[in-house]
């Protein structure tokens, strides 16, 4: 079955729910399904320091920007809160792992403002100027 996980993933992945819903253990490819099953914890980090880099990327832009405040940042925001809170409901371990993903998401969200609001890195903080508290809070946009 390794043979099927490099040539056609989707058929190696049914042939794989087959094998296990049959118990039948020696047909499993361990080696390719336990590196698959980790691969969807990484997937989940990845999500989650993803829209914390957007979410503080546009904080940042509603922040230093307040000229150019509008509905489209303000849908964005709030998207982006409502997927993090959904994404923590859904694998509340990734809990554990908030302050390491904004720090992260605060270098991405940098990156972010500063290409499109095309202001200078060094306007910005070294570190994120928000809590988590604040980051997550609904009611929360910087002045």
């Amino acid at each position: 079955m390794k043979h099927l996980y490099e040539k056609d993933f989707y058929a190696w992945t049914q042939a794989t729910a087959r094998a296990l819903k049959a118990k039948n253990f020696d047909a499993v490819d361990w080696e390719n399904l336990i590196e698959e099953v980790e691969s969807l914890g990484r997937r989940e980090r990845q999500e989650l320091r993803n829209r914390l880099g957007v979410l503080i990327g546009h904080l940042l832009k509603w922040q230093y920007q307040p000229q150019h405040r509008g509905n489209s940042w303000l849908a964005t925001i709030k998207e982006q809160r409502q997927q993090i809170l959904l994404l923590i409901n859904e694998n509340p371990s990734l809990k554990s792992y908030l302050d390491e993903a904004v720090a992260i998401g605060y270098s991405s969200g940098i990156n972010l403002a500063v290409k499109e609001a095309e202001l200078p890195y060094e306007v910005f903080p070294p570190v994120c100027p928000y809590s988590l508290v604040q980051v997550l809070d609904a009611e929360f946009f910087p002045a």
